[in-house]
């Protein structure tokens, strides 16, 4: 099997953006329930039909680093497409949909298409379509009406914690102004994965909050640390998701 490159981890892990107008941030003062704080996490509503964002993006691991730029174009539910980009020229690009992953990268010659087993198993938590777009649009990664949490008060923002305790603990912190998504981890002692996901700062666009800076680290038997910078969002235009993967391509096949 292939070794997968350091663009592939661009793709699965792609999320982050540039500091621009400053958002009110206020400390959590006192315990609020949980549920209340997942109904104002949410009363933020993600309106959007698509969303077209021009990024930067800074990957660092135990032996490499590279900038790259890419643009990402979400249609709200239904399509993610990434174009990565190396000094202007395209090196990657990935198409996700509810049921399907596909990406190719031009430096191996190599490409994947299948379900989000690869996504998962690298990030050490299952995924779908559904959290790989809260990890763009800053919002949790998982359905925390679907769970029951623990709430309080930690470095003056509000944290939930699972209630029911598994071999992966997540836990949410979100700020006390808009109920911003701060910060979500989740870690696997077991397996010694980790994965921790910043959300640094949030702009209001179209009357939605949406981040621009998201600082990403993830540990497994390596260290893997990205950086996003977003540089410019426009929203609810007409996009195409032009993809197909170029022929004489290796597949990577994941065990």
């Amino acid at each position: 099997m292939k070794k997968i490159s350091f663009v592939l981890v661009y793709i699965l892990l792609l999320v982050s953006c540039k500091s621009k107008q400053g958002v009110k941030e206020l400390a959590a003062g006192e315990s609020l329930v949980a549920a209340k704080i997942i109904n104002e996490h949410y009363a933020d509503k993600k309106d959007f039909l698509t969303l077209n964002i021009r990024t930067t993006a800074r990957y660092k691991d135990d032996k490499q680093s590279h900038s790259v730029s890419a643009d990402i174009r979400i249609k709200k539910n239904e399509i993610i497409w990434i174009n990565i980009k190396i000094l202007g020229f395209p090196v990657a690009k990935a198409l996700i949909t509810p049921n399907k992953v596909s990406y190719y990268e031009k430096i191996n010659g190599s490409y994947f298409e299948g379900d989000f087993s690869l996504l998962s198993k690298w990030l050490g938590t299952d995924l779908d379509f559904n959290k790989v777009q809260n990890l763009f649009i800053g919002s949790a990664l998982d359905d925390l009406t679907a769970s029951k949490y623990v709430a309080k008060i930690e470095n003056n923002l509000y944290q939930l914690t699972e209630k029911e305790q598994s071999n992966t603990l997540k836990t949410f912190y979100f700020e006390a102004a808009n109920f911003l998504l701060k910060k979500e981890t989740i870690l696997q002692t077991k397996e010694n994965r980790s994965l921790e996901i910043y959300y640094t700062s949030h702009e209001k666009l179209n009357n939605m909050f949406l981040p621009n800076v998201i600082n990403i680290k993830a540990q497994q038997k390596d260290t893997v640390f990205i950086d996003l910078e977003y540089k410019n969002i426009i929203f609810n235009e007409d996009l195409s998701y032009p993809f197909s993967i170029p022929s004489g391509y290796d597949q990577i096949n994941v065990n």
